[in-house]
């Protein structure tokens, strides 16, 4: 679980090496020695780190994007905590938009669910008595979670690829909106 991994100086040497170089060649063809020897460091140190370098991609998006936005919504803040993620996609905008590209059997949509997915289970699991509510079995903390996980990641990604022409801001108080609506009041109101 690279979430509750400690940060350290080497984690985000390797983090800057991979996205300086996601900036000019697709994610999935670049090797763990461009990122070592980018980063000014041997192989082996990469591998006590990381196991690939889709792990050090969740890392990124963990210690960037979904930290960041915890507190805010542990605390109901969660247009806040929107706006948080998406500030800090727009701050690295290159990086982003290219990663968001990741093609082949893992996604950058894979991975950024698993992270997102993994805290708010966490989240949802802390304040729960419950693992289910009561009338509706299916209706488990994680699939609480792979939703929510699953709309963020949806519409972050999204944004990205169509050129982050909407603010932050602006975006999140769309998906607050949305959040806020059921299916039935977005058809009457559209």
């Amino acid at each position: 679980m690279v979430g509750q991994r400690k940060s350290n100086a080497i984690d985000e040497v390797l983090a800057e090496s991979l996205k300086a170089l996601v900036e000019k060649r697709p994610l999935e063809k670049i090797t763990i020695k461009e990122i070592t020897d980018k980063a000014g460091v041997i192989r082996p140190t990469f591998y006590n780190h990381f196991q690939d370098k889709y792990e050090l991609t969740e890392w990124i998006i963990m210690t960037e994007l979904i930290e960041p936005m915890r507190p805010l919504i542990q605390n109901g803040m969660v247009r806040e905590g929107m706006e948080i993620l998406l500030t800090n996609m727009e701050k690295d905008k290159l990086f982003y938009t290219m990663a968001v590209k990741l093609e082949g059997p893992i996604t950058f949509m894979d991975i950024a669910k698993k992270c997102a997915e993994e805290v708010l289970l966490e989240m949802i699991k802390e304040n729960s008595e419950n693992t289910h509510i009561k009338k509706h079995r299916w209706l488990t903390p994680e699939h609480v979670a792979s939703y929510y996980a699953q709309s963020m990641c949806f519409v972050a990604i999204e944004w990205v690829k169509s050129g982050m022409s909407v603010s932050p801001k602006e975006l999140s108080e769309v998906y607050e909106y949305i959040l806020t609506l059921s299916l039935d009041d977005i058809f009457q109101k559209m």
